[in-house]
């Protein structure tokens, strides 16, 4: 006789495991329902996109939670010591002070204007004003790393170099083998990469270079083969820093896409400064901390070579401001919204994604309604599909405040660049998005000077040339599927 008691024992205890595999999925969604709401810092929209996630996809919402959703907490990340906090805090102090007195009115016109900005900025942010740089704008990509292969040539001291991307194609090996040459003359080189963003890039491009004494960490590396519990949390800046004397940062990475190779992008169109000056030293700082953030040795301490005076000859301000998930405040974007709300005429913005909260919606919408020129430039082109369609909806919801919206169609945007009135301006690695805002680490330059911010308004012009205009008739033309794509990228967007 057949007995069924063994199977139905054996299906009784899978039932149980089971059971248990569901009422742990369920107990572990609540455990995180709560962290999001109680524990973390997040926007409303965020917290309700990640409960439905946890509620309407129980196992698998828990895995992308892990992946994606964890925040970092603060101040356990970088770290000065106490003699170089100490020292950052007097100078803070005593520009803090300064700007209270009547020295400060005679500085330049832009920064006694704006230094209610620049207090700002100090306050929270510890990004001390330089007034003697000289900046060199960098549009087109072949120029810029022309440029910057030969600074690294004529460097003589050290180079610290930091990309989120950093390709291992031919312009990746041009600049490798650059710094390995540097290296045979005993030129200190220390280079940083995001793990995630230089994805497929492994310590094995760098045996030579290590070989020749060039040292080379990744940002948040993968614990394991595509898993990285840090996904959200990029290390988004671009850094070069060479003999204290020569900086760059903006939005250029590392790849010949950027040299505009890519059939894909085409020519690619971004924004990046060289400065000579003694906003190099924040430069340097803040490679510093990133950089010893993750080095398991041969940290980076305080030595005079790193941060010289330099004599620039210029006479430019610059404030380097950085963000990130482990801070207070977002930074970069306190200080986009206060150039907006001091905008008295005009606004020029380039972002290859716009996907803001509603308090950047509403400063722009005030701004344009106030009578003010607001110019907004985004790509024609996606390289994230969901992204591409929420900066689609966003820009096209200002248009009846007045705000013109141009579509540029030679290529892939890339720029991240405010300037207003014609006097002052921020260029560096911020999209205006809650990824940028929140999520990633950035840095960017605020410049206030005339002169600068004339030549960045100057290439908004010229790319005019090479774009239309988004209008409210050629958006209400859109078809069934795009509508489709823009509500369902609107839906996720606060988790973009």
């Amino acid at each position: 006789m057949f007995d069924f008691f063994p199977y139905m024992t054996a299906f009784g205890s899978t039932n149980l495991i089971l059971n248990i595999v569901l009422i742990g999925a369920f107990l572990l969604n609540i455990i995180f329902g709560f962290t999001i709401v109680f524990l973390e810092r997040r926007s409303a929209g965020s917290i309700w996109a990640w409960l439905f996630v946890l509620a309407f996809i129980p196992i698998l919402g828990f895995i992308l939670y892990l992946l994606f959703g964890r925040q970092i907490q603060r101040s356990h990340i970088f770290k000065l010591n106490d003699e170089d906090k100490i020292g950052l805090e007097m100078i803070v102090k005593e520009q803090l002070a300064e700007i209270q007195s009547d020295d400060f009115s005679k500085g330049s016109y832009e920064i006694v204007k704006y230094k209610d900005m620049i207090q700002m900025l100090l306050g929270n942010n510890s990004a001390f004003l330089t007034t003697d740089n000289d900046i060199q704008i960098f549009t087109d990509g072949k120029k810029k790393f022309d440029k910057l292969l030969e600074d690294i040539e004529q460097a003589r001291d050290y180079i610290h170099i930091q990309y989120y991307i950093i390709r291992n194609d031919g312009l990746g090996k041009r600049i490798l083998e650059a710094l390995e040459r540097k290296l045979e003359e005993g030129v200190e080189v220390k280079m940083l990469y995001d793990d995630m963003g230089s994805r497929g890039l492994s310590l094995k491009a760098f045996k030579s270079f290590r070989k020749k004494g060039g040292q080379v960490e990744a940002f948040f590396p993968s614990k394991l083969p595509l898993i990285n519990l840090r996904m959200n949390n990029r290390n988004h800046r671009k850094i070069v820093v060479i003999d204290g004397h020569i900086g760059y940062v903006g939005g250029f990475n590392v790849g010949d896409e950027y040299l505009g190779l890519k059939k894909k992008f085409g020519y690619w169109r971004d924004t990046h400064l060289r400065i000579v000056g003694d906003a190099v030293n924040a430069l340097q700082l803040r490679f510093m901390l990133d950089w010893n953030s993750q080095a398991s040795r041969d940290n980076l301490q305080y030595e005079s070579r790193y941060f010289p005076d330099v004599d620039s000859g210029g006479t430019t301000g610059v404030q380097i401001a950085t963000s990130g998930p482990d801070e207070e405040w977002e930074q970069v974007k306190y200080g986009y919204l206060k150039m907006i709300a001091s905008a008295k005429k005009s606004i020029f913005i380039q972002s290859p994604y716009f996907i803001p909260d509603q308090s950047f919606l509403d400063a722009i919408k005030i701004a344009a309604l106030g009578g003010i020129d607001v110019n907004i430039m985004i790509p024609s082109k996606p390289d994230h599909p969901f992204v591409f369609w929420a900066t689609y909806n966003n820009v096209a919801s200002l248009l009846d405040s007045g705000v013109n919206v141009f579509h540029y169609d030679n290529g892939f945007l890339h720029a991240k660049v405010m300037v207003i009135d014609d006097e002052i301006a921020s260029v560096g690695t911020t999209n205006i998005d809650h990824r940028s805002f929140t999520l990633n680490f950035e840095i960017n330059a605020f410049i206030y000077n005339s002169d600068i911010a004339k030549q960045l308004r100057d290439s908004f012009y010229e790319d005019l040339e090479a774009s239309y205009r988004l209008t409210k008739s050629l958006y209400e033309k859109r078809g069934l599927w795009i509508k489709f794509k823009e509500g369902i990228s609107r839906l996720i967007s606060p988790i973009l």
